[in-house]
């Protein structure tokens, strides 16, 4: 598909990943509209490349309708979704006073990372389903974000991990579910980034974190997670694929 003049939605637009994509997106002439809970971040987006802002919970049925129907009216209808938004946490099994961690604070990360990816795919899906075909049937491409901690896992990342691991395993089913309707699937598995969140670390921390990836040794740029996912959108055949974006690094159990 050619971006250029498509309308696009990208989640978690406001902050790290989502914003180098949403920014990709618009240097390739799309029309982009900025998905995020933090409504000052997508704003903050939107106004400095020409998109349009909308605050959406991708785990509210009714917010995401409604950012939908209001990305629609501005752009028209959008063929092309990045599914960026999500949370990381970490957090042991057994706390160090002997207590099991609060059900609670897994639910919530698998909600928004898993369920909420999942809810924006199928109402987007929908929509994009009633569209004219283009060149070879397709009618959209949509890419999700999934971690390398969906296979290497570390200590304290159960919820984290189960949740990527979840956006990996529906990969597959999606694309060939939807492939009826000519819209094609994929996700990045990303290592370590460095976003706004890894440089709350202390430098020490990152420097380290960077030495431990074989090739580049350093942390990798949103700006190449864009360039991915935007590669996955032009690429027609890339379908029902998830490609680890980590400089070959495994993760050590800590």
């Amino acid at each position: 598909m050619q971006i250029q003049g498509q309308a696009a939605l990208v989640t978690g637009g406001g902050s790290g990943l989502g914003e180098a994509v949403a920014r990709e997106l618009a240097r390739l002439g799309a029309k982009v509209a900025v998905l995020d809970v933090n409504e000052a971040g997508a704003q903050r987006v939107a106004a400095e490349i020409g998109g349009v802002a909308m605050k959406c919970d991708i785990t509210d049925t009714a917010s995401v309708t409604a950012a939908l129907d209001a990305a629609e009216a501005a752009h028209g209808p959008a063929r092309i979704v990045m599914n960026i938004a999500g949370i990381g946490t970490a957090k042991r099994v057994i706390g160090k006073d002997g207590s099991p961690a609060p059900l609670e604070d897994f639910e919530r990360v698998v909600r928004i990372n898993l369920v909420g990816t999942y809810n924006m795919i199928r109402l987007a899906a929908a929509r994009i389903a009633r569209l004219e075909a283009l060149e070879d049937g397709e009618r959209g491409a949509m890419v999700c974000t999934a971690s390398v901690a969906a296979f290497d896992g570390q200590v304290g990342q159960e919820a984290y991990s189960a949740s990527k691991g979840g956006v990996v395993g529906m990969t597959l089913p999606l694309a060939r579910d939807l492939a009826q309707h000519g819209i094609r699937v994929c996700t990045i598995a990303p290592g370590l980034f460095a976003t706004p969140l890894m440089k709350t670390l202390p430098e020490p921390v990152q420097q380290s974190l960077a030495a431990s990836i074989p090739f580049p040794p350093r942390l990798g740029k949103p700006e190449e997670f864009a360039a991915l996912a935007c590669h996955i959108v032009s690429n027609t055949h890339l379908n029902g694929e998830t490609i680890r974006l980590d400089g070959a690094l495994r993760m050590a159990p800590r």
